[in-house]
């Protein structure tokens, strides 16, 4: 079919071809079709857990317009069971200023200053894959495909040209070091497990016990209490939770409570109440109104009795030693001979005493309430028993597995069925938890099962040789450490070989050997879908290109191809289908599971699919109630624990306490139940540091960016600028206003940044938005104002993942 633009544009040439000379007629017929624009779908596939509708209106092979989804009744709202429209947030609808960004990757590039200053000279594609082929096969002659790190990232979820690429080529060839977490829920992750059998934020469905029930059954409940959780910026838009929040308040009306060391833009306009809190001690919190629940008999003993093992002694295994279970600790029974009483965990806290008491009171009382967390309480060194402790208040009062309830996790999300590019199974077995990797650059003999959690194997054997990082910004930016970090990454006997493949010349960009510049979403054909912050119902869009590519980007696809060629395993990488092919096998292996796990019916063919858009669909056998199953029949539907019960005690964890090697450091332990810990840099817990450092950090999700993806994007920039927020208790005597430029500092490093003198923060911390692009000056400071200058490359003690929030600073005035 020949569209009106082609039509026009051949009308013009066919009579210059002719040739007839033009006339004001030719002339205006081509000027007509010049000026002809098309709107083809996409979406953001940028990581802030929802993928957005976009639509790109077109002209001459450049996007000059972002829209978004305009299908459907734009009031309509998932809590009510009708299909929201996808609206991006202003983030989505700013993606053409990334497209045609000055930071854009324009052709291949090698490295020919040192590693971190970003300079490069420009090469052929011939020449970039011919060398990097060369130095892989090198590498893994001589130190093994062990010595392989595909590096984390995640700035693309696309379905097919994504890092699942990468991940297939490396398979083929043999694997790599394999890793698991993440930089997000590290904490949680590992720890959830231990009490619930899982946990999961991806392909899954509030059947598995490793989520939260949907945000949308807060429509159900009376009370929604919500521990560091920032809906209203984490999850923006209108494919994102906090429409489903706002809806789901409107129907119910329930009381919304809001623990967070800052009053975030989710309490904005609502009629909600904000506890403030010291970062860290949340756990403690938690400790003390279940002081209250217990001494005040409001706990739900048959719901412990029955659903759970360890609250108290007649439900503790037989391994466990007398007053090791919770309500021994909680009353001071235990080990430590400390009661948690109200006044206890003020002084820890922060919160005034009657406000733990009468918020016990209200949580244990009030019928349904839903208790969650976002993952901003658990990025801290006692991560792990933060996030258990917070769901222990779920536990006590019962409320789990009913309408209207949670177990205390993230709201959960249904998450789709949508089927990308394949990449089959790595044959190396070794794996290791991901922030973790720069010591196995340094060392990895001397990481073991016992202190570093290491899988598969017991220990590491070889240290990490080359670096692949696709479509990520990790490999300096958004890990912790980046002054030791940067030491690491600079001395080339250590890491020999770094590639990068990204569309922007990120920070990470820099410190590679060989950059490979990859195609936006928006400059190739491919398919999208919802994904782990959608709530309560799914889509799918088809992505046609929308825009030319100007310079020598290829796709991801394309560039795994390549390698593939090289090592000769093309045939294997491809199944000998085209690009085009594959798309259409991952819509019809879509349509397959739809058959039998969603609505079948609103799934068109292929082409139909790619002619319209956008399939809005819902998972069946779905309510969206967490742990429903287990609460209606715990024998019949057991968790996936050893006990098949909600484990408060975790013989497990008792193992891994008592055979784990730990640092020699404050709150480095492990126990079998949730409890407070004190860990180092936290204020008020006799850390020595404090006296030279007496502020609290911590870098926070903000409005103008998704981790560091949109930093360049000059709108965002101004809308959102990077400021650090400071109480005026601590601003005052330190001469600061807002506005001014102040320094923030510790032994690990310094940044500068400008100042936002605020009540909207407690006294005695700062907090700037994380994901800013590191930018050091000569000297080291850093320019740019990342967060990751200042925190440190030390783990936490069982995920052994990043503390990112843990930190103690000064801040003084430029």
């Amino acid at each position: 079919m020949i569209s009106r633009r082609s039509f026009l544009r051949s009308s013009a040439l066919l009579g210059t071809a002719a040739g007839f000379t033009a006339t004001p007629l030719s002339q205006a017929v081509a000027a007509a079709a010049a000026d002809i624009e098309t709107v083809t779908w996409s979406a953001c596939s940028i990581n802030c857990g929802s993928r957005c509708l976009l639509r790109c209106a077109s002209k001459n092979g450049r996007v000059i317009r972002i829209e978004t989804d305009n299908t459907g009744d734009p009031h309509a709202g998932v809590a009510d069971g009708k299909f929201p429209q996808v609206r991006a947030c202003h983030r989505g609808r700013s993606m053409r200023q990334r497209l045609y960004a000055p930071e854009r990757l324009k052709y291949p590039m090698k490295r020919v200053g040192r590693r971190g200053e970003g300079k490069f000279e420009r090469i052929t594609w011939e020449q970039a894959l011919d060398e990097i082929s060369a130095r892989l096969k090198d590498t893994i002659k001589k130190h093994t495909n062990e010595s392989i790190l595909l590096m984390h990232g995640s700035g693309n979820y696309s379905l097919f040209n994504n890092r699942n690429c990468t991940f297939r080529f490396f398979n083929l060839i043999g694997g790599n070091i394999g890793w698991y977490s993440d930089y997000s829920a590290a904490c949680i992750q590992n720890i959830w497990p231990y009490m619930f059998g899982g946990f999961n934020y991806g392909a899954v469905r509030s059947n598995n016990p490793g989520v939260g029930s949907y945000m949308s059954q807060i429509k159900n409940a009376k009370l929604y209490v919500t521990f560091g959780n920032n809906p209203a910026v984490t999850r923006a838009s209108g494919g994102g939770q906090t429409w489903e929040l706002a809806e789901a308040l409107r129907l119910g009306g329930a009381r919304m409570v809001v623990i967070d060391p800052i009053r975030t833009d989710s309490l904005a306009g609502r009629d909600a109440e904000w506890v403030p809190i010291r970062p860290g001690t949340d756990a403690a919190l938690a400790a003390g109104m279940a002081y209250v629940m217990i001494r005040e008999n409001l706990v739900d003993q048959a719901f412990l009795d029955k659903y759970c093992v360890g609250y108290d002694e007649k439900t503790l295994p037989k391994s466990a030693p007398k007053g090791s279970d919770y309500k021994s600790y909680i009353l001071g029974k235990g080990p430590d001979a400390t009661p948690k009483t109200p006044e206890w965990a003020s002084r820890i806290t922060n919160v005034p005493v009657e406000t733990i008491e009468r918020l016990a009171r209200e949580i244990a009382t009030t019928k349904p309430t839903f208790i969650s967390q976002g993952w901003g309480p658990q990025r801290r060194m006692n991560g792990e028993t933060q996030s258990t402790s917070i769901a222990m208040l779920a536990l006590l009062t019962g409320q789990v597995g009913l309408p209207g309830t949670n177990t205390g996790a993230r709201e959960g999300d249904s998450y789709g069925i949508d089927t990308g590019f394949p990449t089959g199974k790595n044959p190396v077995k070794a794996s290791f938890p991901v922030f973790l990797w720069p010591k196995a650059v340094v060392d990895a003999k001397s990481l073991t099962a016992k202190n570093a959690a290491v899988r598969g194997v017991d220990h590491l054997t070889h240290n990490i040789k080359f670096i692949w990082n696709t479509q990520g910004n990790t490999l300096i930016n958004q890990h912790g450490g980046i002054n030791a970090l940067r030491k690491i990454l600079e001395d080339e006997s250590l890491v020999e070989t770094i590639v990068v493949v990204d569309n922007q010349m990120t920070p990470s960009a820099k410190f590679a050997d060989f950059v490979l510049p990859d195609t936006m979403n928006q400059e190739i054909d491919d398919l999208e879908a919802d994904a782990y912050a959608v709530g309560d119902y799914n889509y799918i869009v088809a992505c046609p290109k929308a825009a030319s590519i100007e310079w020598e980007q290829r796709p991801n696809w394309e560039i795994m191809r390549e390698m593939a060629k090289r090592f000769g395993v093309e045939d294997a990488y491809t199944e000998g289908r085209t690009y085009a092919e594959w798309l259409r096998w991952g819509y019809e292996e879509t349509l397959k599971k739809a058959k039998s796990l969603a609505d079948a019916d609103k799934f068109p063919s292929f082409d139909k699919f790619w002619a319209e858009g956008v399939v809005k669909y819902r998972m069946g056998d779905d309510d969206g109630i967490v742990l429903k199953a287990f609460r209606e029949d715990p024998v019949k539907n057991p968790l996936p624990t050893p006990s098949g019960k909600i484990e408060i005690y975790s013989e497990r964890l008792a193992e891994i306490a008592r055979t784990w090697e730990l640092p020699k450091e404050k709150g480095q332990e492990i126990h079998p139940i949730p409890q407070f810990i004190a860990t180092k840099e936290m204020r008020g817990q006799g850390d020595p540091t404090e006296a030279k450092y007496p502020l609290e950090a911590y870098g926070y999700h903000g409005a103008g960016r998704t981790h560091s993806t949109y930093h360049n994007v000059p709108w965002l920039r101004a809308a959102h600028p990077d400021r650090l927020m400071i109480n005026p208790v601590d601003a005052k005597p330190r001469g600061i206003e807002t506005g001014d430029k102040v320094r923030v500092f510790n032994d690990r490093g310094e940044l500068e940044i400008e100042a936002f003198v605020t009540n909207r923060i407690i006294p005695h911390l700062v907090a700037m938005p994380q994901g800013a692009w590191y930018s050091p000056d000569e000297k080291g400071v850093d320019k740019g104002a990342c967060i990751n200058t200042l925190t440190m490359l030390d783990a936490t003690p069982l995920a052994k993942g990043n503390p990112s929030h843990t930190n103690l600073v000064e801040v003084k005035k430029l």
